[in-house]
């Protein structure tokens, strides 16, 4: 299937690892020229090797995605690098705060919001002038099931759906532009470095199995290139007429009907 979209320029925020360069590599393999950032230079010369060998520009920028006042700067040094840009994938995410309300601090609860929601907001605004200049532009965000229902900490819950709730917003206020915006909801996948490997390496294989049990209709944890080759999807012009849509890769985890 021609996805259309070779010879595009896309940005990918925490592209250097797990499901970030995983979406890149989907990209990159339709023809796409890709930017991804992070916050260790090493790591993003490896991927950005990947991305080269696959036949496409590819550009590696040592980026803070929870600094939002940073964004602007990130956007210029990949238009000067690679041109404007037509996809923005906003994967940077995480939460570190693990406590409940009576003992989550502000600040920790506000750091959430900085990681995955005010940055990709400030790149979305970067991106826009292009996108409705040209009449064409696709932003992806990844979120998470637990921004769609219960599961997860406090502060990663609340802001996954902040950003659930901000990307159906801009999707319906420029749907007569050209510019297209969804989100992509994981369940538990389990990729190097990840959350759920570590979880999966730090406990006890019968709490690692009753997990699985409980939680993972497949009997196993998700892994990341569903995902990546979903954006590919969602950036491409097979996908023109979805927009707005939270769309949820998690093998049956969730429990949502909606």
């Amino acid at each position: 299937m021609d996805l259309g979209i070779a010879g595009k320029v896309a940005l990918v925020t925490g592209g250097s690892r797990g499901l970030g360069k995983v979406a890149a590599l989907s990209l990159a393999r339709e023809g796409v020229d890709v930017a991804i950032c992070g916050r260790t230079q090493a790591t993003l010369d490896d991927a950005t090797a990947e991305l080269e060998a696959l036949g496409v520009r590819a550009q590696g920028v040592v980026a803070d995605v929870s600094d939002a006042a940073a964004m602007p700067a990130l956007h210029r040094q990949v238009v000067d690098g690679l041109g404007a840009v037509d996809i923005l994938v906003n994967n940077a995410g995480g939460s570190r705060a693990r406590a409940d309300i009576a003992d989550l601090p502000l600040d920790d609860f506000k750091a959430a919001f900085d990681l995955n929601l005010f940055g990709g907001f400030q790149l979305m605004r970067e991106v826009l002038p292009h996108m409705r200049e040209q009449r064409w532009g696709r932003i992806i965000n990844i979120a998470s099931i637990y921004g769609r229902e219960h599961g997860g900490n406090l502060s990663y819950m609340s802001a996954k759906a902040a950003l659930i709730g901000a990307t159906k917003h801009a999707a319906l206020s420029l749907v007569t532009e050209g510019v297209l915006v969804n989100s992509i909801a994981p369940g538990s996948i389990s990729h190097p470095e990840g959350s759920w490997e570590r979880f999966q390496s730090d406990n006890p294989p019968e709490v690692v199995e009753d997990f699985i049990s409980r939680n993972l209709p497949m009997g196993k944890f998700g892994w990341p290139e569903p995902v990546g080759d979903l954006v590919a999807f969602l950036a491409s012009e097979r996908a023109n007429l979805i927009t707005g849509a939270c769309i949820v890769v998690d093998g049956g985890q969730g429990h949502s009907m909606i």
